[in-house]
């Protein structure tokens, strides 16, 4: 598995996204991605999905093996709320810690000194092994590394149709990984001519060439599908290389108004 490595924390540069995942099928998904060679996979507490995640981790019988990603939701953020939502997502996961702790979004209501403060506080008490961010743009980075040292990542919005240079670029100055989810804009790599066209020249699938475009960057992607075959096509990316020229003409592809994912709490965006 080909990681990108921040602080000493391996990152796999494929794992598998599990928003709107639910139950049975959730946790059928996860033990699945798990056996084909998935060894990273993300939830949230906002996702309400963290137990049949757990239960398709654990399925897997290959727990020691995974990093297990989890996001505390924006209103949980102040310290006592984010140590009980905390203990509150082991339980629900049932396994022994949680590999990768993130803030889910930024709350303008809570300093983010405090909730850093204590997500390093449940680091040192060994409930957590790593923390990050989520959906931090440039000012909330800078803000965030003087608060704390230990964040090993930033997860954004990340595929062809949006230009994220500047977070890249900001996570590169503090050493920090970049997570990219909806890697294949939530289907609409597929439909697009330029990434169908250089597919077609490597025998691969559009979502394909999406989603090596970034991990040919060295940044992680998280894509979700509901599909058991789908697994396995967003998995064999590590088999061909897009050449500079490639590289240049789907970073072209980016737009105005790319973006996806984008809320009332959203933060100002670079």
């Amino acid at each position: 598995m080909q990681v990108v490595e921040a602080k000493g924390f391996r990152i796999p540069l494929v794992g598998l996204g599990t928003w709107a995942l639910r139950g049975r099928e959730c946790a059928r998904l996860v033990e699945q991605a798990i056996r084909i060679g998935y060894r990273h996979i993300d939830t949230a507490q906002m996702y309400d999905n963290e137990e049949a995640v757990g239960e398709g981790v654990r399925a897997s019988g290959k727990r020691a093996e995974v990093i297990v990603t989890t996001k505390v939701q924006p209103t949980l953020l102040s310290p006592p709320d984010l140590e009980r939502s905390v203990k509150a997502s082991l339980a629900r996961l049932r396994i022994d810690v949680i590999d990768l702790l993130l803030i889910h979004w930024p709350n303008p209501r809570v300093p983010v000194s405090e909730t850093l403060g204590a997500m390093t506080k449940m680091k040192r008490e060994g409930y957590v092994r790593q923390i990050g961010v989520s959906n931090f743009t440039m000012a909330l980075l800078e803000e965030a590394n003087r608060a704390s040292s230990d964040l090993v990542c930033d997860q954004i919005e990340y595929h062809p149709f949006l230009n994220q240079d500047k977070v890249i670029a900001a996570c590169k100055r503090h050493g920090m990984a970049v997570m990219a989810y909806s890697p294949i804009a939530r289907g609409g790599a597929k439909g697009n001519d330029v990434l169908t066209r250089i597919g077609t020249a490597h025998g691969k699938s559009a979502a394909q060439v999406s989603l090596r475009y970034l991990v040919q960057q060295g940044v992680a992607v998280i894509p979700r599908t509901s599909k058991l075959e789908r697994l396995e096509e967003n998995f064999s990316i590590f088999d061909f290389d897009l050449t500079d020229d490639e590289m240049k003409e789907i970073a072209g592809l980016a737009r105005r108004g790319g973006r996806i994912v984008d809320w009332t709490w959203s933060p100002k965006w670079d």
